[in-house]
């Protein structure tokens, strides 16, 4: 393990040595990461037939922008434990260059050493820094960019983190523990307030901000689940979109000495945790839509500026293929299904439950419902999904959603609404879409680059090294002392 933690000292010292000469010395002013969580190839070639049958074609792929970038690779994920990282692992290897443990944000994994994120380097050589999610703030990716824990759990210490980090704009969800745990702690919006921030969280307010706001903490006026932004097939027109958010952070981050502009879409992972392909889709292609402002941005300053886009890891083991299809896909079906799965159990089946006991419940009564919402027709199932329906609505109205005596019902349901992932699952096996897991793969995750030094990015390579190549094309100067052993 040491002389292999001495072989990557070499690399990396050697790589950011020559770095820029892969990209004739230049060095990138502005740079975007884009990270769609959850997202790999299955998620992002779902997105792309399914444009494609927007199109009226029976089969192929409408291409994303991201997915044209000049630059492409693919990175391992895997943490210092586990062939199957999590959020914080993860953004910890891309944002500092170091392993560790899933569930601890930039420490090592004895939890005692702390790591310095690329977006603090950056700071540090003046440049402005922003960061948007489409979860909350002090959500795992997000934080990892300016935050030092030993859990991503400790929330209110992460939200103290980003008052403390002096980052330049903040925008997108909200915070888990404003107050705290117990609520009984200075709230963190207030703390930001007094260290300088200009807080939003109305439409209007956010659309007059100007660079003479100074530091920003824009909160989305929307929240859904756990105080993230609505899944994108949810969203109502006149609110604010990923797209807002980055069109407004160029705005406000734009100067004359660059900057560090890193970008989540973080419910891609959250709807596939969920197996929903529809609210997946949705955002990845909402994704896509923001990574274009930035590539609007890098066609005015070309020689300026680095995109790169990538995942920090699968989630659901999506794969385009279900055996009940065969070797056929209908991803046109997708397009019947009206919200997430989340909205489904907010709008119908919360309410439902609230009127009714077990006794008196009928899943009769939802089927007009569940045809409009999900394009499911239940006269015209077979009878084992059926059974299955019958089945989960009565587990739904049990209450019976993380374990049952006799089956092993997080295998079925993940712990969601059983009724809810059990119509997910029809409509997604209807369009010929399956799934493995209700939580993370160890499959790698694609690299696209677009701009300065874009093809130090092609090739397979772990994603620690995500962060040397970034600080390369920075220019930033790393301590050899830092590379940890992988």
């Amino acid at each position: 393990m040491r002389i292999r933690a001495r072989c990557m000292t070499l690399i990396m010292a050697l790589l950011l040595s020559i770095g820029t000469a892969f990209g004739q010395g230049a060095q990138a002013k502005y740079v975007f990461l884009f990270i769609g969580d959850g997202m790999a190839l299955a998620q992002v070639s779902a997105a792309e037939i399914y444009a494609k049958s927007l199109a009226g074609k029976e089969h192929g792929f409408s291409k994303l922008g991201f997915t044209q970038f000049p630059a492409q690779g693919i990175a391992t994920t895997y943490d210092s434990s586990s062939i199957i990282t999590d959020s914080a692992s993860a953004i910890t290897a891309i944002a500092t260059g170091n392993k560790t443990l899933s569930g601890v944000i930039n420490m090592d994994p004895g939890k005692t050493k702390k790591f310095k994120t690329i977006a603090e380097y950056a700071k540090e050589q003046g440049m402005k820094v922003g960061v948007v999610t489409t979860v909350s703030l002090d959500h795992a990716t997000p934080a990892g960019y300016y935050a030092k824990v030993p859990s991503r759990n400790n929330y209110y210490d992460i939200g103290l983190q980003l008052v403390a980090s002096g980052f330049d704009y903040f925008a997108g969800g909200g915070f888990l523990q404003p107050k705290g745990k117990n609520g009984d702690q200075p709230d963190i919006i207030d703390l930001a307030k007094k260290n300088g921030y200009t807080f939003v969280n109305s439409v209007d307010a956010f659309r007059a901000l100007t660079p003479s706001a100074g530091k920003v903490l824009a909160i989305n006026p929307t929240l859904q689940d756990s105080m993230a932004m609505p899944y994108e097939i949810d969203r109502d027109s006149r609110d604010l979109s990923l797209v807002d958010y980055v069109s407004k952070g160029i705005q406000l981050l734009d100067n004359p000495k660059g900057f560090f502009f890193a970008i989540e879409s973080g419910k891609v992972d959250w709807a596939c945790h969920a197996n929903d392909a529809a609210a997946s889709i949705h955002d990845t292609l909402a994704f896509d839509r923001a990574i274009m402002r930035a590539v609007e941005f890098q066609k005015k300053h070309p020689t300026e500026t680095l995109i790169i886009v990538t995942g920090d890891h699968e989630t659901g083991g999506m794969s385009i293929g279900f055996a009940g299809t065969q070797y056929s896909t209908f991803f046109e079906k997708v397009s019947l299904q009206e919200g997430s799965y989340i909205a489904f159990n907010d709008k119908v089946l919360a309410p439902y439950k609230k009127q009714h006991t077990l006794a008196t419940a009928k899943l009769s009564d939802l089927l007009p419902t569940i045809e409009n919402f999900f394009g499911i027709d239940y006269e015209k199932l077979d009878d084992p999904s059926k059974e299955m329906l019958q089945r989960s609505f009565i587990r739904s109205m049990k209450g019976e959603i993380e374990r049952a005596p006799q089956e092993n019902v997080y295998q079925l349901y993940g712990g969601y609404e059983p009724l809810t992932v059990t119509l997910t699952h029809l409509a997604n096996q209807a369009a010929g879409i399956g799934w493995t897991s209700y939580a993370h793969t160890g499959v790698p995750v694609p690299v696209y680059a677009l701009g300065v030094n874009q093809n130090l990015f092609d090739g397979y390579y772990d994603n620690t090294d995500l962060f040397y190549k970034m600080a390369s094309t920075m220019g930033i100067k790393v301590p050899a002392a830092t590379v940890a052993s992988k």
